[in-house]
């Protein structure tokens, strides 16, 4: 296995359970991208009852609750305790390529060979910024979303947060509500309720099947691998995003990026149509739990239609003036990029991404896991990764029997010939 986050963690635990041992290779520490590259008000945007890793669900005293930063990093290591793998921290995987009928692993402690690889290093590893990034003021502190801790770290100043996915959304949030003064670049990603008609609205999906339906029966299943995830927050007790009460408040919004300059930042005058398409996506969501509800015979509340309570300014965005208006620091909250160099295999698509087959690669042995729709919507989630680290388990079981009872026909022929 290579990665010990939960998607390495739990296939080792399955294969456990089936009688093999797998060693565990983890760059850094268990829990590290957590602990390390999450801001400190961060916590799921999902709730604690929805994390089912393998044998181990949330056993705190808060289900409906969200796991803050801290609680998640102690949830991922006393998952790791529990599942108790042949672990070695501290090892990167430099290269991995094919040798003979398995792989081999060049690592910072030297050449491992294995018969089965297991990759398992999420999706998401260099972030991505603008390509004009480097025009910005030298004086102009820059940020990747996973770099920002909190508020106090910034120098004194405007703030500008690029990308109002979940981190951008987020950050943004924390930034403000520390009285900051905000610029919030809005992107295309879309926005959820977060309770709705009673129940929290990951209830309601889970029970409607969302997280459990596989990728092959969604209606553009190449399209829905890359869609940024829709923006909410489980903080102060979970509440949802809503950018424009936001800008009543007085959080500045602004289109896409388009340019900068040393003297200024300019936006696309794209900010009403990105709200309006994130609110499309919001009440389709209810529409959706409607409808799902009525189908079912169920008993729930009521609630009035989603009206919008701010309109952009139909005027151009004039954009930023950095001479008069110098921002103190750019946060940079525009997505990743995987980067999979390394595996010196031919199992990618013309995207660099891997193709595989609900993990399993065209080259016999290789394995993904954990990748974002792996599988289903839970795949690189708390909720879905066991389910699909079970099954590539049962695969590499059952290509180990196969592998051993060959094995044992030639060793028999072998023997008759004697």
């Amino acid at each position: 296995m290579i990665g010990a986050g939960q998607a390495g963690l739990s296939i080792a635990h399955a294969l456990q359970k089936r009688g093999i041992r797998p060693l565990v290779l983890e760059q850094h520490r268990v829990g590290h991208a957590w602990d390390q590259q999450r801001w400190d008000s961060f916590c799921l945007v999902t709730p604690n009852w929805q994390c089912r890793l393998p044998d181990f669900p949330y056993d705190g005293p808060d289900p409906e609750g969200f796991m803050v930063k801290a609680e998640i990093v102690s949830y991922v290591q006393r998952f790791a305790a529990f599942v108790d793998p042949d672990l070695r921290e501290g090892v990167s995987v430099q290269r991995l390529q094919q040798h003979g009928p398995g792989y081999r692993l060049m690592t910072s402690a030297g050449e491992i060979h294995a018969e089965h690889v297991v990759v398992a290093t999420g999706g998401y590893h260099h972030p991505r910024r603008h390509p004009d990034a480097p025009r910005l003021p030298s004086a102009t502190l820059q940020l990747d979303a996973k770099n920002y801790r909190n508020p106090s770290c910034l120098p004194e100043g405007p703030v500008l947060v690029v990308g109002s996915g979940q981190s951008g959304c987020q950050i943004a949030e924390d930034l403000f509500l520390a009285g900051r003064e905000l610029h919030l670049s809005v992107g295309s990603a879309p926005r959820s309720p977060r309770r709705y008609r009673g129940k929290d609205v990951v209830d309601w999906l889970d029970r409607m099947g969302y997280y459990a339906m596989p990728i092959t029966e969604h209606q553009d299943p190449r399209a829905v691998r890359s869609k940024t995830n829709h923006y909410l927050t489980g903080r102060d007790g979970g509440r949802e995003i809503d950018l424009r009460a936001r800008a009543r408040q007085g959080m500045r919004l602004h289109g896409r990026l388009r340019s900068i300059t040393a003297a200024s930042i300019q936006f696309n005058d794209d900010l009403a149509a990105s709200l309006d398409k994130a609110d499309a996506v919001y009440c389709r969501i209810r529409s959706s739990i409607d409808s799902w509800i009525g189908k079912q015979g169920l008993e729930a509340p009521e609630e009035a239609p989603y009206t919008p309570c701010w309109q952009p300014d139909p005027a151009a965005d004039p954009g930023l003036d950095l001479h008069s208006q110098p921002l103190a620091a750019v946060i940079w909250c525009s997505g990743y990029r995987s980067d999979f160099h390394w595996i010196e295999v031919p199992v990618f698509d013309g995207s660099g991404q891997p193709a595989h087959d609900r993990g399993i690669s065209q080259s016999p042995g290789l394995y993904f896991l954990g990748l974002p729709w792996l599988h289903t919507w839970g795949s690189a989630r708390f909720c879905g990764v066991g389910d699909d680290a079970d099954y590539l388990a049962r695969m590499i079981t059952l290509r180990l029997q196969r592998r051993d009872a060959c094995q044992e026909r030639l060793e028999c022929t072998a023997l008759l010939g004697s």
